[in-house]
């Protein structure tokens, strides 16, 4: 994949994990909760919409390097490497595991996604 479409599907699987979290988190809450300010905080029993909350920070944290890496391979023109699609491909694997709640595949699978940045740096920085 080119770096630009990894660009637009990062932020199409961006909004997944927004839906996810939401949808989970509308489930765990009572009705409306999601709506308000949430000036009160509620504390909620359930696993996933904590995972969910966790996944999506986590996905934030890497998505800001990525998107430099990715930015930088397109404005000077050296794409045509495969870490941006390892990345992607990678924290797409990265959702279920996280919400499901497997431990080291998980690890495993994030580890593949820091490997496809590193690739990325490279490519970039060489």
């Amino acid at each position: 994949m080119s770096e630009i479409v990894c660009l637009e599907i990062s932020a199409v699987l961006w909004l997944i994990h927004v839906l996810v979290q939401g949808g989970v988190g509308n489930a765990a809450f009572p009705a409306g909760y999601l709506t308000t300010a949430r000036d009160t905080q509620l504390n909620t029993e359930n696993v996933y919409f904590g995972r969910a909350t966790r996944a999506l920070a986590n996905y934030v944290e890497n998505f800001v390097v990525f998107a430099a890496l990715d930015l930088g391979l397109i404005v000077t023109n050296h794409g045509g490497g495969y870490g941006a699609t390892l990345w992607i491909l990678a924290r797409a694997i990265y959702i279920p595991l996280y919400l499901s709640g497997v431990q080291y595949v998980r690890t495993i699978v994030w580890v593949i996604s820091l490997v496809g940045l590193i690739m990325m740096w490279v490519r970039l920085a060489f």
